[in-house]
């Protein structure tokens, strides 16, 4: 396993070793010991798994949940590909308003660490990708908050002109209203 620091403090990308041959491969997807060990974030502990299925076009985001009940996430996918992002919503944060890019998919097996402090969508690029998220909080519907997926001020290129949404993804606030709970 590998760790890459991005340009934005904090998100991290995890390449699992791969061990291939004729048969095919294996590869531990998940160990929190090296986890622990690379990253160096011994205090992040996991206590729920999502999985999500989405057909192309689909954007789910961008969530997240104020504190006390934020969650950092460990995400990858398992079937098919996903433009991943990650926006900076911590107060003070030299890269506040700034967001990171990131193609997972069931082939490169990369994995992406965001810590709370994020707002966090991806757009399904296959169908019916399969989406996997490792979570350090429980989720907490009352403290659910999301930013829409489109916003001017936050200009993500998602590579997608009319996504399928929810209606609570529809209904989002912007960056502009944004009233962060999270400090740098």
């Amino acid at each position: 396993m590998q760790v890459e620091q991005v340009d934005i403090d904090g998100l991290l990308i995890v390449h699992p070793t791969i061990f291939a041959d004729s048969r095919g491969y294996f590869y531990e997807s998940f160990n929190l010991a090296k986890f622990h060990k690379l990253t160096g974030l011994t205090e992040v502990s996991f206590v729920q798994d999502n999985i999500s299925l989405s057909q192309k076009g689909v954007v789910r985001g961008l969530h997240f949940q104020e504190p006390p009940h934020s969650q950092g996430k460990l995400v990858n996918v398992m079937q098919g590909r996903a433009l991943d992002v990650a926006v900076d919503i911590r107060k003070n944060s030299p890269t506040y308003g700034k967001h990171y890019r990131i193609e997972l998919s069931a082939e490169n097996k990369k994995l992406f660490w965001i810590p709370p402090g994020f707002a966090h969508g991806f757009v399904s690029l296959e169908e019916n990708t399969l989406f996997c998220y490792k979570c350090t909080g429980y989720y907490n519907k009352e403290s659910e908050k999301a930013l829409i997926w489109n916003d001017k001020d936050l200009n993500i290129d998602w590579q997608i002109s009319n996504p399928v949404l929810s209606p609570k993804d529809l209904e989002a606030g912007t960056f502009s209203e944004l009233n962060t709970k999270f400090i740098y």
